[in-house]
């Protein structure tokens, strides 16, 4: 077919991929806007872009789609003889119904859960939050609801006790992929299937204030936290006064007050929450790099309490 594509992180750039690998002509990529990152704050490219320009594909940044002309570049992409689709994976932005009914074919979205669970934005760090078993892709045609639109295509797969965010979005990502290609390749044999009432929740955007630990909460949420907010926000804490990030920790059977430092060894650090207590094994000091408990401990004066 030949495209439009929408998208902006690391997981839309795997879809695009995927589409180019399998043939498919993508004549316009939606991305946005470059923004500054890294130290020096420069402004950088988001990673569905880099692939487009690799692949000489133009690419169209608009801050919003509110106004009917910035609509234009799309529109001209669809006429006559060219993109009969738009494909979705990430972008960031609302498509108005305006630029919904543009493509003749409709726009399709990859979306990371299996629906109507998860829809929204941060469908993959609150599975993990939430302890669910399993997630998925789900392949859907779009409207004017936030993920609300009639499912084409779906895909499980089991959610690791040791899996991070990170580690999840690259499998999802990968399966995405692979499924956005086998929906467009029997796009005239599926139907859509409208979402079940039952069974919605939505994942809000991921806040940096959520990522501090709350010892008054279990272990075992606590450990659910700091899977899902690895890599991004980075879960806190505060140890002997200063602000440090949790990359690694793990729920263990002990008591104590909570946020009592317990055990202090080459095992990890053991704190204690509303119920068991959090084994911490790997941890970053603001300005240094994420290191096992063993090495943060060098030179360490923390004792249990």
């Amino acid at each position: 077919m030949k495209l439009i594509f929408a998208g902006t992180p690391e997981f839309a750039a795997r879809a695009l991929e995927a589409l180019l690998a399998a043939g498919h002509q993508v004549v316009l990529v939606l991305t946005q806007p470059d923004r500054p990152a890294g130290r020096g704050m420069a402004l950088q490219a988001s990673a569905v872009k880099k692939v487009a320009l690799a692949h000489g594909i133009p690419v169209f940044q608009p801050e919003r789609l509110k106004d009917p002309a910035t609509h234009e570049p799309i529109r001209a992409a669809c006429a006559e003889g060219g993109a009969e689709l738009m494909v979705v994976a990430a972008y960031g932005l609302i498509l108005p119904q305006a630029v919904l009914d543009l493509p003749r074919r409709g726009c399709i979205n990859i979306h990371a859960s299996l629906l109507p669970r998860w829809r929204g934005a941060a469908p993959i760090h609150r599975a993990i939050e939430a302890g669910d078993a399993q997630t998925g892709i789900t392949i859907m045609r779009m409207e004017a609801g936030l993920d609300t639109g009639p499912m084409l295509l779906s895909a499980a797969i089991d959610i690791d006790a040791q899996d991070t965010t990170g580690s999840l979005h690259d499998r999802l990502a990968a399966l995405g992929g692979r499924l956005v290609v086998e929906a467009l390749a029997r796009f005239d044999q599926l139907s859509a299937v409208a979402q079940p009432d039952g069974g919605v929740t939505y994942a809000s955007k991921i806040d940096k204030a959520e990522a501090r630990l709350d010892w008054n909460q279990s272990a075992t949420m606590l450990a659910r936290r700091v899977r899902a907010f690895n890599p991004f926000p980075g879960a806190v804490l505060s140890l002997a006064g200063e602000p440090v990030k949790v990359w690694r920790g793990e729920a263990v059977a002990a008591s104590g007050r909570p946020g009592q430092v317990l055990a202090v060894d080459s095992g990890g650090i053991v704190v204690a929450c509303a119920e068991g207590a959090l084994r911490l094994t790997e941890l970053q000091k603001p300005g240094g790099r994420r290191v096992t408990s063993a090495d943060f401990l060098h030179g360490s004066a923390l004792k249990p309490d």
